[in-house]
Order: structure tokens, then sequence, then C-alpha cells
């Protein structure tokens, strides 16, 4: 069982696929937000599944971001050791925690814009957390857990030079327009295996430029969700990004970044798959 939204831009409608099968949520819930996820959907839904209540959906709409847009997005930076390696950056003891602007959040087939005057625009495959209840000064790993409420393929768009040349300012380089393509499925956590052993990749133009695995994080899931409770309120339909694994522009003096006419296609296992296309801003 997974959650998406189908539709035009701002007009999504909230779904759930189940063994290949797409039903409409509406007699549930108006949408995937704070709200439903606070509420323990899965539960709810596999009961509507099972009471047969809930219409089937027709193929062939378009995925919006899977969750309404959160109250904010936490990003994780240089949580792999790889990355941390190929940028020369020191391997943090710390989290290093950044925010992001939740409007960049788009559907995972939607346009990419390059942004104007743009001239290293950066990929970045990364496993998207989506908080289901409230959660704040968590004093354990395993109430950090009990705040997940799933999982979602996320792509931290960043642009290298507004980010690292133009101030030392992380946020202007992550938070350009659609500078964050989501989904296209969010699973329940309680329905994910392991989210510490998935495989994930990234493809610029048909060229495998990331190929890891998310049990290569310094920081695991649980151990981001506790420490950010330390220094925040995490609020349901909140979403974090943990972070990339080796392979990005930034890492390489030969790659060239995005340009308008690339296509990136990225993919973690068990969430799916997406496919973004750069445009000129």
């Amino acid at each position: 069982m997974r959650f998406a939204r189908l539709g035009d831009p701002g007009a999504e409608i909230p779904v759930v696929d189940d063994e290949g099968s797409t039903f409409d949520l509406r007699p549930l819930t108006a949408d995937i937000d704070a709200d439903f996820l606070a509420a323990d959907p899965a539960t709810e839904v596999r009961r509507a599944l099972h009471d047969r209540i809930l219409d089937p959906v027709s193929a062939g709409m378009r995925f919006g971001p899977p969750i309404a847009r959160p109250g904010k997005i936490v990003c994780i930076g240089l949580n792999y050791r790889d990355h941390a390696e190929e940028t020369g950056a020191s391997i943090p003891s710390e989290p290093i925690v950044f925010l992001k602007d939740p409007s960049t959040i788009v559907g995972p087939f939607d346009d990419v814009r390059i942004p104007r005057r743009s001239t290293k625009t950066d990929w970045e495959v990364e496993l998207g957390v989506v908080i289901g209840r409230t959660a704040r000064y968590l004093d354990s790993v395993e109430a950090a857990a009990e705040a997940i409420s799933g999982y979602v393929l996320s792509h931290d768009v960043s642009e290298r030079e507004f980010q690292l040349e133009r101030g030392g300012q992380w946020d202007k380089g992550k938070s350009c327009e659609t500078f964050n393509p989501l989904g296209p499925y969010l699973v329940p956590a309680r329905e994910m295996p392991d989210p510490q052993s998935l495989a994930m990749r990234l493809d610029v133009n048909g060229i495998r430029r990331q190929d890891g695995t998310t049990a290569d994080m310094i920081f695991p899931v649980v151990e981001i969700v506790r420490y950010l409770s330390q220094f925040m309120v995490l609020h349901p339909g909140d979403l974090i990004n943990t972070g990339t694994p080796a392979g990005v522009a930034l890492g390489d003096p030969a790659a060239t970044y995005l340009r308008p006419g690339d296509v990136v296609d990225l993919e973690i296992e068990h969430l799916g798959s997406a496919r973004q296309r750069c445009v000129a801003a």
C-alpha cells in the first residue's frame, strides 16, 4: 500500500495504490495533509480497502507530490561519508542542518527550472522522511521511529554557486523554484522494509551518476529525527531530506552541471522512480 496525489497542479486528489490498483481516498480525506498523516492513515485506509468503500481511479493522470505542501522542509547535509569525501568536506560529528522553502516541492515528473544566471545546478537523490506526529525533545530513537509517517523519493536540486559562493548561505542554493521534485509515492512506515538498506540511483541523460545505498548514512533516519527534535518542533506533514550519496557534479571536476534539455532519472528501492526534464526559468 502506498499513497499518491493525482491530477493537475493545485487540483490533485489523494489516492492509494494497493497491489497495482488505484483507489480514490476522498471518502476518507480531502488531501494527504497533516491531519490525515497524524491519524494513523495506514490502519484507516487498510480498513476502507477491506470494506470496499473506495472507488477505483482511472490511469493516466499526472502524479503530483505525494504530500500536500509541508510546513517545513528540513535537510541534512553531508550525511554520506563518500559524498563528504568527494566534496573535500570533513566528516560531520553532528548532523548538518538547513531549511528549504516548502514551495520548491513539485511532482516527480514535473520540469525542473534552471534559475536565471545559474551555472552550477546540481542533482541529489535523497530518501525523504515524512513526519506523522508532533515531535519535540524526543528522548530515544524508538520514540523517533514512532513519529515517522512514511518515506518518499526526494530530489534535492541544488545551485552550488548560490549555495557556496554567494555569501555562504546554503538556503539560497536550495530554495529556487521547482528544486524539490517529490514522489511518486509516500510509503507508510509500517509498509516499508528497513529504511537503512535501500538502493538509490540517479542518471543524467542516461548516464549513471549516483549509485548508493541508505546503509551508508552517517546518521541514520531515527537518529536524525531524534536529533532535530532537540532544536525544533517537528509537525505532521513536515519533510526531512536525509542526504545524498557520492556522484554529484560538485564532487567531479569533469562533470557538467544541469542545463536546459537535460533529463534526470532517479529511483529508490520500494519508493518508485521519477523523471524530470530541465528547462530554462
